[in-house]
């Protein structure tokens, strides 16, 4: 079954009076690309999240975002007396060997100073930590869920495409004869202007040729498989995003050599319905895990 990149998943849970909530959005990308927001005190475990993230999206633009809250906690900052006492020393210096006198606000600028405010360095916790852990992979199968959700749609798009191409496919047939009748009359009429004096074995010559350059059997039998692998490859294959996008691409390229060949109105006009459902599962199959 088809998965989609675009994803969500939010997932929270309690602990020691704190809430941990993870929150996941995934988008799609040709790699994985994971931005990651979490607190410092799990930083040191920042590889192996990103590597489990990683096994479950495989492909795709993620935003992680790790929140732990607890609203009895106070945030508790001290002021580092060392930094402001250096700080203060130092104006007073500067004051008196430049002879500019101290500022009157120079309370408020020393407490504005890099360094001087320090916050209380938390632990890492490892239950916490386990927590968070299981937290992001509830909030990942919400991803997944989701993604396949989005998959369904996907395929069901497809196949409605898929479908469509197939009928006008089958629809060139009707004009083939008609489109070969008119070459062959054309030139009978052209050699009537010439009259009866020209070479009737060359005239048989230049008849094959054109024939053989209108022919598109070639192109519509190789079309047809694409169109059959394209369908197999969605059904069978597991994450099969960039190789939908490769068949899609031979796809374009026989509908287009059809177009060159057609030389008639109304295949002209099949060759253009036909790029129509292929540009839009070309812009969808782009969203393909």
């Amino acid at each position: 079954m088809l998965q989609s990149m675009t994803g969500f998943g939010k997932f929270s849970r309690e602990i020691a009076n704190k809430q941990i909530t993870v929150e996941i959005k995934t988008l799609n990308s040709k790699q994985i690309d994971i931005s990651l927001r979490m607190p410092s005190a799990f930083r040191e475990k920042e590889l192996e999240l990103r590597k489990v993230i990683t096994q479950h999206l495989e492909r795709g633009k993620a935003e992680v975002s790790i929140l732990i809250s607890n609203p009895n906690e106070k945030i508790t900052q001290q002021i580092n007396t060392t930094a402001f006492k250096s700080y203060y020393d130092q104006i007073c210096q500067l004051a008196e060997l430049t002879g500019i006198p101290q500022p009157e606000n120079w309370f408020d600028i020393l407490l504005k100073l890099p360094q001087v405010f320090e916050n209380e360095e938390k632990v890492l916790d490892e239950n916490e930590w386990n927590t968070v852990l299981q937290v992001t992979l509830d909030a990942l199968q919400q991803v997944e869920e989701f993604r396949m959700q989005e998959g369904r749609s996907l395929e069901k798009l497809f196949d409605e495409k898929l479908v469509h191409i197939n009928q006008l496919l089958d629809s060139v047939s009707q004009y083939e004869t008609e489109r070969i009748d008119r070459v062959k009359s054309r030139l009978r009429e052209g050699l009537q202007n010439v009259g009866e004096n020209y070479n009737a074995d060359r005239f048989e010559q230049e008849l094959i040729y054109y024939i053989e350059k209108l022919d598109v059997n070639e192109e519509k039998m190789r079309l047809q498989n694409h169109l059959d692998y394209f369908r197999t490859t969605m059904t069978n294959e597991p994450n099969p995003g960039k190789k939908l996008g490769f068949i899609a691409q031979e796809m374009g390229r026989e509908i287009n050599t059809l177009g060159s060949k057609a030389n008639h109105s109304e295949m002209q006009k099949i060759v253009v319905l036909m790029k129509d459902d292929l540009e839009q599962i070309k812009e969808q199959v782009f969203n393909v895990l």
